[in-house]
């Protein structure tokens, strides 16, 4: 039976414990892997373990990979891809507001509403531009995508 490429790995792999374990000098790990980088077969490559105890190579099993990262669809960004001066005024925003209302209930100097919305505009300033340009972005592409379609 024809052999592929991550038979030959599994081989390799084998070959390698062989010499880490003394079995097999470095010259015979040089010449064996030229025969498994050579082979065309199970068969042939089974003959290269014959005169080797275990760990011989187990044929039809995939090397194990760790899983590929699933993309994020086009046009989503996730929270922790922003800065973290961004995610930190994101989150204190909500806390001035309640502080700037119950501060301006129990002293009653109501400027301190101003607060937040100060603080926001600074935060808009600093990162608005750049809030959503992959959103942005995606919905450009979107746009000519139909626009050269209706034409």
């Amino acid at each position: 039976m024809r052999i592929g490429d991550a038979d030959r790995e599994i081989a390799m792999k084998a070959l390698g414990d062989h010499m880490s374990a003394g079995r097999i000098t470095l010259d015979e790990y040089g010449d064996r892997s030229a025969q498994v980088a050579a082979a065309k077969t199970r068969g042939e490559l089974a003959g290269l373990f014959t005169d080797l105890p275990a760990p011989h190579p187990v044929f039809g099993e995939p090397p194990k990979q760790a899983p590929a990262p699933v993309p994020k669809p086009p046009g989503q960004v996730s929270y922790m891809d922003r800065p973290l001066g961004q995610r930190l005024a994101a989150g204190v925003l909500p806390l001035l507001f309640v502080g700037a209302v119950i501060l301006g209930i129990t002293t009653h100097i109501w400027w301190f509403i101003a607060v937040p919305f100060v603080f926001g505009a600074i935060g808009q300033g600093l990162w608005g531009k750049d809030w959503d340009k992959d959103r942005h972005r995606e919905r450009e592409r979107r746009r000519e995508y139909r626009d050269r379609r209706r034409s």
